[in-house]
């Protein structure tokens, strides 16, 4: 394929061979610096969001978003507003039961139930709660929260854990979320 010239009028240079628009080293730079303003550019924060953990920030002229919350990367986390109220269902496995639960504060409810592992968060209160209790009733043990695992309940869990490494960091995205639309 021969060499184009670029399409800047009075350029001499030659267009990059692969880029998607035939322009020069300089001249792709500028457009990517125009879009950089304009639109921001997604790249990795420098440090963690302090309000959501998340690593994944915007890059503006005027400084660093996180993509997430969409947080001031460097401004302080205001200690005097009350952290949002975000419901929802756990599910928390001890030996082979699984506990189908629902709380606002789930490192203090967590901290209180015995259990092996979190297995995984869904967004929800207790009609979430009492949806899943009646989906697996089942698999329930008696009248308590409790369930004997089988391959149903155990595929819905595996459905909520998709993709999810940490069942926190999801939580931390809801919470910082929910402060993001509170304003």
């Amino acid at each position: 394929m021969p060499a184009l010239d670029c399409l800047v009028p009075d350029c001499l240079e030659l267009a990059e061979a692969l880029a998607p628009v035939a322009l020069c080293a300089w001249h792709l730079s500028v457009s990517a610096d125009w879009v950089a303003s304009h639109e921001g550019a997604t790249d990795v924060l420098p440090t963690p969001c302090r309000l959501c953990g998340s690593r994944l920030g915007v890059r503006w002229p005027s400084g660093w978003l996180c993509a997430v919350c969409e947080w001031r990367h460097g401004e302080a986390v205001d200690g005097e507003l009350p952290p949002p109220r975000v419901d929802v269902v756990y599910y928390v496995r001890f030996d082979d039961r699984i506990k189908i639960g629902t709380t606002a504060n789930p490192r203090r409810r967590l901290t209180a139930i015995w259990h092996d592992e979190l297995l995984a968060f869904e967004p929800g209160d207790r009609l979430v709660e009492r949806r899943r209790h009646a989906l697996f009733a089942e698999e329930r043990l008696g009248r308590t929260e409790w369930f004997r695992r089988s391959p149903v309940l155990d595929a819905h869990v595996a459905e909520l854990a998709a993709g999810v490494d940490d069942p926190w960091a999801l939580y931390a995205r809801w919470t910082s979320a929910a402060v993001a639309l509170r304003g």
